[in-house]
């Protein structure tokens, strides 16, 4: 497949450049792209750190308890239980596809890279346009672990002082007070993160069985047949089975939102082609598990349906942690069990999407590449890309003043457009076995005679998913109920391609890894 001289650039993976004749391909010569492809990081991360950062981000079993509603409003139990079953395998096809394309090309840039090399035809095009989708969806999927805790805190304060009147805009605050410290931690403490890694992954690990051992000690127990056969339509509007089992999967597809997290950083990480797909695959299997374990524990041991779908708190997990313990200390320290841990993930997901964020201005994908590409030498880390990250977290945090329906429509967004992001190198690998499969690189990692059947596997799940998700909860649909996640991100491709025609085809020459195509 490749036939050009090999060269070795910063990401330790022994690459090619592109032929000169390639009419897809223009090159940048200039003195600032040499700058850009100079920037950068070092190499610092672990196997353990890097599986610790993989579980961590994704934080599901905690993610679980802020999306309930979701799974409870369409479905039920029946929607909980078997969906998550679903999101697993699919979500662990997905990891295994996507860590075969990582052994081969361990990149911050990702899926954009992949997209490159892999498709047949318009590579420099679609390589833009997957780099806009992915960044944008990261940029919405970094803020739901500020809204989530945010807010959480302040159903907290309405359960123990039922007079406050909830504003909006307080938990905006709130939001912005939990982004403080892992934007200093991103800043300037890069070289303890290692370390936070493996002490939140042991509270990840360890917080949970205390969590289902007071729900277990303290509920009333709900029946098998609840937990295992309830299936709820009727709430929402939607008639159909399917549809409301369908719609239901949001609470349990988000959970597992970022399961490439890892690959974002691996320019930071050591042996990245065996590390990182290892870290992705056992990251999302242990989530799994963990995630299956906690609402298996929270479905046996909830109590009143209607008491916790109609919470004034906001959370139905806050009333049910309430209605299991009937004390308000006892549910503080099981909500504070979770919020925790996923706090702390809120600084893997900020150095993941600010390593991303770098990479794509790093291949002149953004407006200003020169200025947010720049890695700071005396921190090491892309400072300016980090600072744009959070500004566009702090800027959607506005929208809940607004609309706290449209702010959730950004965090379905977030689902929705990292699904896209991994169907577009998922079908374009698909593409290249049947058309091509001799020419498919092979790395540290492989699935073998397993790769065509879980590609397929993969790309299913990732379209039944993505079809699903910018679905209405509830009908009939207005302006307070509407998903707005399928007119944003069409607003998002739209604008990648606008942006392709005006500046992307004149300033993108593709990834820095930059390869032969024949």
């Amino acid at each position: 497949m490749f036939d050009e001289e090999q060269v070795e650039l910063k990401s330790g993976s022994a690459i090619r450049s592109a032929a000169a004749s390639d009419p897809n391909r223009t090159y940048a010569s200039s003195n600032s792209a040499t700058y850009r492809q100079k920037q950068q990081l070092e190499r610092y991360l672990n196997f353990f750190s890097s599986l610790a950062f993989s579980a961590t981000l994704l934080a599901s079993w905690e993610t679980t308890g802020g999306s309930f509603q979701a799974g409870l409003y369409n479905g039920g139990p029946a929607v909980i239980v078997y969906g998550l079953i679903i999101s697993t395998v699919g979500n662990l096809a997905i990891a295994a596809s996507l860590a075969e394309l990582a052994s081969v090309h361990p990149t911050a840039g990702a899926q954009y890279h992949w997209s490159y090399v892999l498709a047949p035809w318009c590579p420099r095009f679609i390589s833009f346009f997957q780099g806009w989708i992915t960044v944008f969806a990261w940029g919405a999927l970094v803020t739901i672990a500020p809204f989530f805790i945010g807010t959480q805190i302040q159903g907290m304060v309405v359960l123990d002082h039922p007079e406050y009147a909830s504003q909006r805009w307080h938990g905006t605050l709130l939001m912005w007070a939990v982004l403080l410290i892992p934007i200093i931690i991103n800043i300037f403490a890069r070289r303890l993160l290692p370390l936070i890694e493996i002490c939140v992954g042991i509270m990840h690990v360890v917080f949970l069985p205390v969590a289902i051992a007071i729900f277990v000690i303290m509920a009333p127990r709900n029946p098998n047949a609840f937990v295992w056969e309830t299936f709820v339509s009727g709430l929402s509007g939607w008639e159909n089975k399917g549809v409301v089992f369908s719609i239901g999967l949001l609470g349990v597809i988000t959970p597992f939102s970022g399961i490439d997290g890892v690959i974002h950083m691996s320019e930071e990480i050591k042996n990245a082609k065996i590390v990182v797909p290892r870290s992705m695959i056992w990251g999302t299997f242990i989530n799994a598990i963990m995630t299956f374990g906690y609402v298996i524990t929270i479905l046996y041991c909830m109590g009143d349906y209607e008491e916790a779908l109609t919470s004034p708190t906001g959370y139905p997990i806050i009333q049910i942690a309430y209605q299991a313990t009937r004390s308000k200390a006892t549910t503080y320290i099981l909500m504070a069990l979770g919020m925790l841990p996923g706090w702390i993930a809120l600084f893997n997901s900020l150095a993941s999407v600010t390593r991303l964020t770098w990479a794509f201005a790093r291949d002149n994908g953004l407006p200003f590449s020169d200025f947010f590409a720049r890695v700071d030498p005396v921190l090491k880390i892309p400072l300016r890309a980090l600072f744009l990250v959070a500004s566009v977290v702090v800027l959607l945090s506005f929208i809940q003043i607004g609309s706290t329906a449209a702010f959730h429509a950004i965090l379905s967004l977030s689902t929705l457009g990292l699904y896209f992001s991994y169907l577009i190198p998922l079908v374009l690998l698909l593409i290249r076995r049947f058309t091509s499969p001799g020419q498919i690189p092979r790395g540290a990692f492989s699935l073998g005679r397993w790769g065509l059947p879980l590609n397929i596997v993969a790309v299913v799940f990732a379209t039944y998913f993505a079809i699903f998700l910018p679905f209405p909860p509830s009908l009939p649909v207005n302006g307070e109920n509407m998903n707005y996640a399928g007119p944003v991100l069409g607003f998002v491709m739209l604008f990648a391609v606008c942006d392709w025609m005006l500046r992307g085809r004149h300033k993108w020459s593709g990834p820095t890894m930059k390869y032969s195509r024949e």
